[in-house]
């Protein structure tokens, strides 16, 4: 059996290699190159140059065939365009994602085949196998083909599955995932233990196969700074707000019985700083989500929009009394500074704002592409940045598991995340014609258009083991809509 490893100079990618070696596959080695232009690159060296030779070093090594490819024009169509689109219309993609299934599994894989590989590798943090049935049988579809599922990778701290979300029942077929049941610590002994160049290198940062950019300055490549205003928005906006208050007693009547209400704020921070899920007072009704209208899912799954107006007037000021404009006091918010382009920044961001004078720090929670305006709350508590229900468009909802997909009407419970290494929240999907519905219970911090929402079923292996982040199975995605 021939195996490509898609060998990326990387210690991850280098020890999978490794293992198909000793496992004793026919194994040769595919290094792509993705990117030319280094200009918006932190460092500003071709880093693809570096992570070849390191590659073809660790090939030599482990005694496999070394090829090469060029991907570039592939992945500036299907990747780089797409991102420069999404940033436009103020969603925030995911490149990895992306660069999974459009490149990796697809223009890669063909390139792989035409060598005469029947897989391909790489170096990801996720399992694989064959689906069973409650006996413990292999599933197949209709045509008598293996149903395959993605199981998330057995190191707690790596898992990457999140990043293959996107992939087919026909990617998945092709697709060998040698590292999913090793953790990363083992992986380095490994390396070192064999010697390989790879086994100090750090792991890779930034966009898949761009490097670690400045993103505003790699996205004014095609799309042109333009200043606006920062408006921050206080508690007051909220208790006003037509669509907050829809949300809140929405919510509320979502509550199962008759005492408690929904929670509007989220206790995460981040993921280094929030306890692994949020916590949880309140449950919501399988019934009375059900009674829900397609209109009121559809509201409520709608983040609230700001459109607050500031009034000025002239004063005097200094001794010569001087005629000066000044904003108006509003109870709404205010006008902090400017910014280069409302395209450039994403919900939940803090970086790159450059606004003093508050005791907490001030995030994102709205971007106006139309009026190119950036809305801001202090503290990771503000209102604007939480929510509890999102919808993922008809045509955006991609089963891996097809013989699972959810019929309109249909409700289950699964697990799910909104980001990469985000822990997995307990959360509602909810089917229906105009989309699917993911509700949480407890409220969720950051979740932003673009992004893909994941969602992930316990693993059934007839053990009383618990349920962990690792023993779950990744069912489908979508991107998150506006």
């Amino acid at each position: 059996m021939k195996v490509c490893i898609g060998l990326s100079g990387g210690v991850d990618s280098s020890v999978a290699a490794l293992l198909l070696k000793q496992q004793g596959y026919d194994v040769f080695a595919l290094f792509m190159q993705n990117w030319h232009d280094a200009s918006a690159t932190l460092h500003g060296d071709c880093e693809w140059e570096e992570d070849r030779f390191v590659a073809e070093m660790v090939a030599r090594k482990i005694g496999i065939p070394f090829y090469f490819v060029d991907l570039s024009k592939e992945y500036r169509e299907r990747v780089v365009d797409y991102m420069f689109d999404e940033y436009s219309k103020g969603r925030t993609p995911n490149p990895d994602v992306l660069c999974n299934r459009e490149i990796k599994f697809d223009a890669f894989l063909k390139c792989a085949e035409k060598l005469g590989a029947d897989f391909v590798a790489t170096g990801h943090y996720c399992r694989k196998d064959i689906a069973v049935d409650a006996a413990g049988n292999p599933l197949s579809d209709k045509d008598g083909r293996p149903v395959y599922r993605i199981l998330a990778g057995s190191d707690p701290n790596k898992d990457q599955s999140y990043f293959l979300c996107q992939l087919t029942q026909g990617q998945l077929a092709k697709a060998m995932f040698p590292i999913g049941d090793i953790v990363k610590p083992e992986v380095r002994r490994l390396a070192h233990e064999a010697d390989l160049p790879s086994a100090d290198k750090k792991d890779s940062q930034g966009i898949c196969f761009v490097g670690k950019v400045d993103l505003p300055t790699f996205l004014q490549q095609q799309l042109k700074p333009h200043e606006g205003d920062i408006v921050e928005v206080y508690d007051a906006y909220y208790d006003d707000n037509e669509q907050y208050r829809f949300v809140a007693s929405t919510l509320d009547s979502l509550v199962s019985g008759e005492d408690g209400h929904a929670r509007l704020i989220t206790d995460y921070i981040s993921e280094d700083k929030a306890s692994p899920v949020s916590h949880v007072d309140v449950h919501f009704s399988d019934e009375k989500i059900a009674a829900l209208t397609d209109d009121q899912l559809f509201r409520l799954s709608q983040p609230v929009h700001y459109d607050i107006k500031f009034e000025t007037e002239v004063y005097r000021s200094g001794k010569k009394r001087v005629k000066k404009t000044r904003y108006r006091e509003n109870p709404y918010g205010k006008i902090l500074g400017k910014h280069d382009g409302a395209q450039f920044y994403t919900i939940g961001q803090r970086k790159g704002l450059n606004i003093g004078g508050h005791k907490d720090s001030v995030f994102v929670i709205d971007t106006d592409i139309r009026n190119n305006i950036i809305y801001v709350g202090e503290g990771h508590t503000h209102k604007g940045l939480s929510r509890s229900c999102l919808r993922i468009a008809p045509e955006e909802i991609r089963w891996i598991r097809e013989d699972l997909r959810m019929l309109a009407g249909e409700i289950r419970r699964y697990r799910v995340r909104i980001r990469y290494r985000q822990p997995l929240q307990d959360a509602i999907l909810v089917m229906r014609e105009n989309g699917l519905y993911i509700l949480f219970e407890a409220p969720q911090r950051g979740i932003t258009p673009g992004q893909f929402a994941v969602w992930y079923a316990p693993v059934d292996d007839g053990s009383d083991v618990s349920v962990t982040d690792t023993s779950v199975e990744m069912l489908g995605s979508g991107v998150i809509s506006l």
